[in-house]
């Protein structure tokens, strides 16, 4: 009889994890938020995107060198608990996880009612709750049998949602109107700052794969590597989006669907069911990175002794935290189940925004403590990580005080298990 594993597989490979950030990133954002950027910087949302393109190419620098010290699977928990201790790792790792948490929920309902573009049937509650079991199992049993087969389905959606994004922007550019890109008022400091913290939600969600790293093969080396050329084409496909889309959509700040709109003017209808299509591949890629990455934070604070040792359980055959996949599945499934369509837009961007500083920081701790070794080093690091701090900040500044207040009311929720978990732990002993 062979003995059961003690560590995770590595089984994602350079591409691999290239696929896998790209899937982390494009959701179901873009497929809205060009109009909605449109509405309060016109044609200027231009260079919003490019401005949030900056923002994220200086946190991704920092990310970049902090994930290439580290092996193990966490991520961002890792990177702060070795930082900064075990309470800063708890709240990240927590914020972490609710992020992805509500974002799959909200995600699957919204893929739902893509749905019912082809029928109404898909409005119906039942087949609602069939639909949202039915592909959470099957991303969850995906997950179950091995981080290669999962890394292989995200391989396959990714193409997939990037296909007919290439197809809008190549077929697109060619039927620009550039009238419809003149005449439009300087936006103020306030709405341009508002469209940019819009965005942070379209090129956030890198960090999700790097929370796998204990399943990457060689991760000092190809972390950065799957960084830095992910940002690249992320940013390119976005600003080309948001072009074609302004310069072929006159309704555009009124749209709910500006992607499809759009493709319906310049392909006709099949155009439209082409983007729609496309939006429902899309958001069933970022689900299956939801799983994957969320699935490890209670197996990585497991790891650290911060929720029962029960979540750190790896598969005798697969190699993979099967309690953790289980639990989490469940957990989202229940979420979307109950909450419907319940969006917690607000929690995930002060949360990840949180994150994105608090990250920065540690990369001034981690050079204090280890400042020279086997990883990838920028230059002027400790100042990219002081400009990435003051663009969380920024961008935090336009957040509502009540946004806030749900965020310390969830992060208190995290506390009060961490405390409980604390004490029974103490009492075992």
């Amino acid at each position: 009889m062979t003995n059961s594993p003690t560590t995770l597989k590595r089984g994602i490979q350079r591409w691999d994890l290239v696929f896998l950030i790209i899937n982390s990133v494009i959701g179901a954002g873009i497929f809205a938020l060009p109009a909605k950027v449109f509405a309060l910087s016109g044609v200027y949302s231009i260079l919003a995107f490019v401005v949030c393109a900056l923002v994220m190419a200086v946190l991704i620098l920092v990310f970049a060198e902090v994930s290439s010290r580290f092996e193990q699977t966490g991520g961002p928990y890792l990177y702060v608990y070795t930082a900064f201790g075990p309470v800063p790792a708890f709240i990240i790792g927590w914020l972490l996880m609710l992020t992805r948490l509500f974002s799959y929920a909200t995600l699957i309902n919204l893929m739902v009612l893509y749905l019912s573009f082809f029928s109404d049937k898909f409005n119906q509650p039942e087949i609602r709750i069939a639909i949202i079991i039915f592909i959470t199992a099957v991303i969850a049993y995906f997950n179950w049998i091995g981080v290669k087969n999962t890394a292989r389905v995200s391989n396959v959606l990714t193409v997939a949602k990037l296909f007919p994004l290439a197809i809008f922007i190549i077929v697109g550019l060619f039927y620009i109107d550039f009238d419809l890109m003149k005449g439009h008022p300087i936006p103020t400091l306030k709405d341009f700052s508002a469209s940019t913290l819009l965005l942070v939600f379209a090129f956030g969600g890198f960090e999700a794969g790097l929370v796998n790293s204990g399943e990457i093969v060689n991760p000092r080396k190809n972390l950065p590597f799957g960084l830095l050329t992910a940002a690249a084409v992320i940013a390119g496909f976005y600003i080309l989006i948001q072009i074609v889309s302004i310069g072929t959509l006159p309704d555009l700040a009124s749209s709910e669907k500006p992607l499809a709109d759009a493709a319906s003017i310049f392909m006709g209808w099949y155009g439209g069911l082409f983007i729609t299509v496309g939006a429902v591949i899309s958001i069933l890629g970022t689900l299956n990175v939801q799983i994957l990455s969320g699935s490890r934070l209670p197996f990585a604070l497991s790891q650290e002794d911060q929720l029962p040792k029960l979540f750190g359980k790896i598969h005798p055959k697969f190699a993979t935290p099967y309690v953790s996949i289980l639990f989490f599945s469940a957990l989202v499934a229940f979420v979307a189940i109950v909450w419907g369509f319940m969006s917690s837009l607000a929690v995930s961007v002060i949360s990840r925004l949180i994150l994105y500083a608090l990250v920065c920081a540690s990369l001034i701790k981690l050079r204090k403590i280890n400042p020279e070794g086997e990883f990838f080093k920028i230059p002027f690091g400790n100042y990219f990580a002081i400009a990435g701090i003051g663009a969380t900040l920024w961008l935090l500044s336009g957040t509502k005080s009540e946004e806030i207040w749900d965020t310390v009311l969830w992060t208190t929720l995290g506390l009060l298990i961490f405390g409980i978990h604390s004490v029974a732990k103490n009492i075992s002993k």
